[in-house]
């Protein structure tokens, strides 16, 4: 999996925002707003990073269990695509 390319992570007033660039910029509707961790998984989703190796991230990260982890990531899949930004 990959996020789209035209997209970029910035943090804006203390929010994580991922914003749309060039010809995408036009499209406001595309703008996502993302939680400290949803800024961790793009990172990572937008080098390639599959499934479990977003699951690995929020347990290296964050003190929760693996079955909270793979619902999180689930969850961040599914917004993620749910706005398009899935390549």
């Amino acid at each position: 999996m990959k996020t789209k390319k035209g997209f970029l992570l910035r943090k804006l007033a203390g929010q994580w925002v991922v914003v749309p660039i060039g010809q995408n910029a036009a499209d406001f509707s595309c703008i996502l707003m993302l939680s400290e961790s949803g800024a961790r998984l793009w990172e990572r989703l937008s080098e390639g990073a599959d499934d479990e190796g977003l699951v690995k991230v929020l347990l290296d990260t964050y003190d929760i269990d693996e079955e909270t982890a793979r619902n999180d990531v689930r969850e961040f899949i599914e917004n993620v695509e749910k706005q398009g930004l899935l390549e």
